[in-house]
C-alpha cells in the first residue's frame, strides 16, 4: 500500500475542498492511504510542507493540491512557475515523488471548476511513481 502526504492550498477554499475530495476517492481506488494532510494558505507556500512531509518516514509521496486563478497581473504566472519549480526541487531532494495538482496559470474560476479532476490525477501520478521507481539504496 502506497501511504501519502497530501498538500493542499486552500487559497480557494471551496476549489480545494472538492479537489481534495475526489484526490480522496481516487487514493482509496487505488488502494492508498493518506497518512497527514497540511494546509497551507497558498499555493506559493506549498514547497515547504511538501518538503516536511517528503522528510518523514513512511511517506512514499506526496501531493500537491490548488488553484491559481489569473487575474490583472502576472502574479499567477508567477505563483504556479515558482512553485513547480521548488517542488520539483523537493522531490529531486528527498527522492521522494511529489506530484503536481495545481491548476493554472492563465485559469478562469469556471476552467478551474472544469478541471477539478486533476487532484485525483496527482494522487494516480504519485501512485504510480512510487510503484515504478526502484527502492532508493540507502
Amino acid at each position: 500500500m502506497v501511504t501519502l502526504g497530501l498538500v493542499v492550498a486552500e487559497f480557494y477554499e471551496e476549489l480545494a475542498a472538492e479537489m481534495e475530495a475526489r484526490a480522496r476517492t481516487n487514493a482509496d481506488r487505488r488502494d492508498a492511504t493518506v497518512a497527514e494532510r497540511v494546509p497551507v494558505p497558498g499555493v506559493y507556500d506549498a514547497p515547504l510542507a511538501a518538503d516536511r512531509l517528503a522528510r518523514r518516514d513512511g511517506v512514499d509521496a506526496v501531493v500537491v493540491l490548488g488553484v491559481v486563478i489569473t487575474g490583472d497581473t502576472d502574479h499567477d504566472r508567477v505563483v504556479t512557475h515558482t512553485a513547480a519549480r521548488q517542488l520539483s526541487a523537493v522531490s529531486v531532494d528527498r527522492d521522494t515523488p511529489v506530484t503536481f495538482g495545481v491548476q493554472g496559470p492563465n485559469m478562469s474560476a469556471a476552467e478551474a471548476r472544469e478541471r477539478i479532476d486533476k487532484g485525483a490525477a496527482a494522487v494516480d501520478a504519485a501512485v504510480d511513481l512510487v510503484e515504478a521507481l526502484p527502492e532508493a539504496a540507502e
